[in-house]
């Protein structure tokens, strides 16, 4: 049986929900952010850099980070390419893109936004002055343009044929589902019609909302 380590608000949500799509049985561990809002010391336990999502088979699999479990659950459970694309596919280069693209280019410069935000409010009184004024320099000249390029060069995949990659519903949303869920909740998506459609359908499907049911709370949906 396999068992997903579940962090609340995090990427696992995704692997929660490939899973309730595929059909797979599965168990769930979840573990709660301390105070800090950092990953339990019980994480390490199973896996040595304390990460989430960790997938296990009780066999000897310990399967760490969402796009490499997303994939290793495509090749064992989709066989018929239901959720992935096959690579003989004309929207294959798309689906690679964008299953790597989620964390490899649209996530960083949401991350460097969240921790300079974080950064300028817990900084001591007499040098937060100094902190903000950083973290609006950052945001106005290197992250701010990049998420914003990236939100543009999404929206304009999606407005185009509905979805990430192909005329349908498949890995690549769920990979995108997490960056575009954070920036919405963290930029918001006022300019990006197509993406706010896009999520408005992603979250309705009957698997997502399954995932949420099993996962618990979920600050981003």
């Amino acid at each position: 049986m396999l068992t997903v380590h579940h962090l609340n608000n995090s990427r696992s949500q995704r692997v929660l929900w490939l899973l309730e799509e595929l059909g797979v049985p599965y168990e769930l561990v979840r573990y709660q952010r301390g105070p800090d809002q950092r990953a339990p010391a019980e994480l390490r336990k199973v896996h040595p850099l304390g990460l989430s999502p960790v997938l296990t088979d009780g066999e000897g699999l310990v399967l760490a980070e969402t796009g490499a479990i997303v994939t290793w659950l495509l090749h064992r459970f989709d066989p018929e390419h239901r959720f992935s694309i096959a690579p003989d596919s004309p929207a294959w280069p798309d689906y690679l893109y964008w299953m790597f693209a989620s964390e490899g280019t649209v996530m960083p410069p949401l991350v460097m936004s969240l921790v300079m935000s974080v950064t300028a409010k817990q900084a001591p009184f007499f040098i937060r002055p100094v902190a903000g004024a950083i973290r609006k320099g950052l945001e106005a000249k290197f992250y701010g343009p990049k998420i914003r390029d990236n939100f543009a060069y999404a929206e304009s995949a999606v407005a185009k044929g509905g979805w990430f990659a192909g005329e349908a519903f498949g890995a690549a949303d769920v990979m995108m589902s997490f960056p575009v869920e954070a920036a919405k909740s963290r930029v918001g998506l006022s300019d990006f019609p197509a993406l706010r459609g896009w999520l408005d359908r992603i979250q309705a499907r009957p698997a997502y909302q399954a995932a949420l049911a099993r996962g618990g709370k979920y600050d981003y949906a």
